[in-house]
């Protein structure tokens, strides 16, 4: 197949008299990590909600895989997309296995254990976690469980949405050197949001800065880092202390 995993075109929402996106394009390559990066309020999140429908837009279109996202199920949609919010999102009440195992489950697959025993290994889970309550691991963890669950349904596309911004430094390390192993293992694709520019930079092979619901720059992390195609760039680059 050609084409990019995820094609958003002139895509724009609105909450009430607040415009939150206005006329966004982004297009995310079949196994790329796109980074969606920029201040509390630029639109990033509402964006990557609009892209499993979590949030219904109103203008503009997107395809996933070549699929326009307002012509699929619904939930569907979200079964076929991995999902990763900012606190992971397991449900406290069922086991680590049972969480990972949740899409293949509902998805009616015979060996959905075992697709979730699978996934738990991708992101380096010791097998005696899958017993445990969520409560029971560290916030770590508990990532890289929300992470497998994200992909023990063989979802190739991926939407993170914060998912190591409450970690401390090492963990945090840990999860995005796992990150890019398993992107580059399993082909993935990652839409990525973050308010940490070092980890977009680390992260993702294009970084889109947004500001106030519009794109300000999108380009390779190298390209941004050398050259901010606005002052707000520039500026956002001063305040993360990012160098040239």
């Amino acid at each position: 197949m050609t084409g990019p995993a995820v094609r958003i075109e002139r895509v724009s929402k609105s909450y009430g008299h607040v415009r939150a996106l206005i006329d966004v394009s982004v297009d995310v390559p079949r196994g790329a990590c796109v980074a969606l990066v920029g201040e509390s309020g630029s639109g990033k999140t509402t964006l990557l909600r609009c892209i499993n429908r979590l949030v219904a837009f109103d203008a503009g279109q997107i395809t996933v895989f070549g699929s326009n996202v307002l012509e699929s199920d619904p939930v569907a949609l979200r079964r076929a997309i991995g999902y990763v919010p900012q606190d992971g999102g397991l449900l406290p009440h069922w086991r680590v296995r049972r969480n990972v195992a949740l899409v293949p489950w509902l998805d009616g697959a015979p060996d959905a254990s075992t697709r979730a025993e699978r996934a738990m290994a991708a992101v380096g889970l010791e097998p005696g976690m899958a017993e445990r309550w969520p409560h029971e691991l560290s916030g770590g963890q508990q990532q890289r469980a929300a992470v497998a669950r994200a992909v023990a349904g063989g979802q190739s596309l991926v939407l993170l949405d914060e998912p190591f911004g409450a970690l401390d430094a090492i963990a945090r390390s840990d999860l995005q050197a796992m990150m890019i192993a398993l992107r580059e293992q399993s082909s993935l694709t990652l839409v990525l949001v973050t308010h940490d520019l070092t980890e977009a930079f680390r992260l993702a092979t294009a970084v889109v800065v947004m500001r106030a619901g519009r794109v300000e720059q999108h380009a390779p992390p190298a390209d941004i880092r050398n050259a901010p195609a606005t002052p707000y760039v520039a500026a956002l680059l001063a305040r993360a202390g990012v160098e040239p």
